[in-house]
């Protein structure tokens, strides 16, 4: 198997016998900008879960950055941000700074943080732009402003890999736009995204490559690819289109 960020060969996963990824084969490659898409339960989420080591494989192998994704012990390369992450803390009196914080736990001995770990917490609120809220509680903000306190802990990890799982449910168009905008500058700089959103627009004006799912592989390739052929259309059935975006 390759040196690349995510290696599935011949996966298959099944909920009660019921496949819900079966025969799956892709890479994404370290710095790739990799779209998952497919309709409701095409077996999008267990795909990243696998593909994360979050659950294991009925067969077939997974590999992360080229070790068995069940080896993998360096989760501090990976920035998970759940379909249902800001549906989090709508209680807990925690604020942005201390949830970026925890990014760094993996770096300290026993949760003691030194001068350079607070400046890397700094500088991942700088980076995705929230440093005026490092002392608001998490359950005051707006859902693209949770999104945001989530990748800053990921970068405060010194993540290599980000996988995010619909993070724009539930957020204005506005604050979208300006969090894919953040995607593609972290992207720029060398971070390997894997996105799961159900817009296919704001996918192919985003994502290098494409993964079209529907339980097996119907596209795996780059966006212009996947425009021109007939993968959607096969993988969502009569309902699949593409919606066009002028932003």
């Amino acid at each position: 198997m390759s040196d690349a960020a995510i290696t599935v060969e011949d996966v298959t996963y099944a909920y009660d016998g019921r496949p819900a990824v079966e025969d799956v084969s892709l890479s994404v490659e370290e710095g790739e900008f990799l779209g998952l898409v497919g309709p409701n339960g095409s077996g999008k989420t267990t795909l990243l879960k696998l593909m994360l080591g979050l659950v294991s494989p009925d067969e077939g192998r997974i590999e992360l950055f080229g070790r068995p994704v069940e080896a993998f012990d360096e989760g501090e390369r990976i920035g998970y941000v759940s379909q249902h992450s800001t549906d989090r803390d709508r209680t807990m009196p925690i604020t942005v700074r201390e949830v970026v914080t925890m990014g760094r736990y993996p770096h300290t001995r026993f949760g003691w943080l030194r001068d350079r770990d607070r400046e890397i917490v700094d500088e991942a609120l700088e980076r995705v732009d929230i440093a005026d809220l490092a002392d608001r509680r998490v359950n005051t903000l707006s859902g693209g402003q949770k999104q945001r306190a989530f990748i800053a802990r990921a970068l405060a990890s010194e993540a290599d890999l980000l996988a995010l799982d619909e993070p724009t449910v539930g957020v204005d168009a506005d604050s979208r736009d300006d969090f894919y905008d953040l995607l593609d500058g972290l992207n720029d700089q060398g971070i390997t995204i894997v996105l799961i959103e159900h817009d296919i627009g704001v996918v192919t004006e985003h994502a290098d490559r494409i993964t079209c799912i529907n339980r097996t592989i119907y596209h795996h390739g780059d966006t212009e690819t996947f425009v021109e052929s007939d993968a959607l259309e096969r993988a969502y059935g009569s309902t699949g289109r593409l919606i066009e975006h002028d932003h």
